[in-house]
């Protein structure tokens, strides 16, 4: 089972980076990429600073593991990569980071949409976002 928590925000370096590594799989002719960005949006009297994330990982774990194959089993992908964001991540940074690759830019495409939905309504992962005015607002993971 893969891991697909990362501490903090998710850097432009681990994003370039995972894109660079499939430079070498020329069998792959199209990619789809997912960034979830965390939204300064206001709410009340205050403005979301950051989100803090949380979830019961190791049930996390096995429904992202579970997802990952019913998917490979459903689309002719070359690669699957998923990256959540645990801990607090700042208005501007990126809290999900989702890649598919596969031999035509359709099955890409349209795997990486599903897996975004399905990561979104059916993994036990939580937001708290923080408020400019030191007050907080959990968020439901959608």
């Amino acid at each position: 089972m893969k891991n697909i928590f990362v501490k903090g925000q998710i850097t432009s370096e681990k994003i370039a980076t995972s894109i660079a590594n499939h430079q070498s799989k020329t069998r792959i002719g199209g990619h789809s990429i997912f960034l979830g960005q965390v939204r300064a949006d206001k709410i009340g009297e205050g403005i979301v600073a950051a989100i803090d994330y949380t979830a019961y990982e190791e049930m996390a774990l096995e429904k992202a593991h579970q997802i990952r194959e019913e998917i490979f089993a459903k689309h002719p992908l070359t690669c699957m990569h998923i990256y959540h964001s645990l801990g607090e991540v700042k208005a501007g940074e990126i809290c999900l980071f989702v890649f598919t690759s596969s031999e035509h830019r359709a099955p890409a495409i349209e795997a990486c949409n599903e897996l975004v939905n399905r990561i979104k309504t059916e993994l036990p992962i939580w937001g708290k976002e923080i408020l400019t005015d030191g007050e907080y607002f959990w968020k439901e993971n959608k």
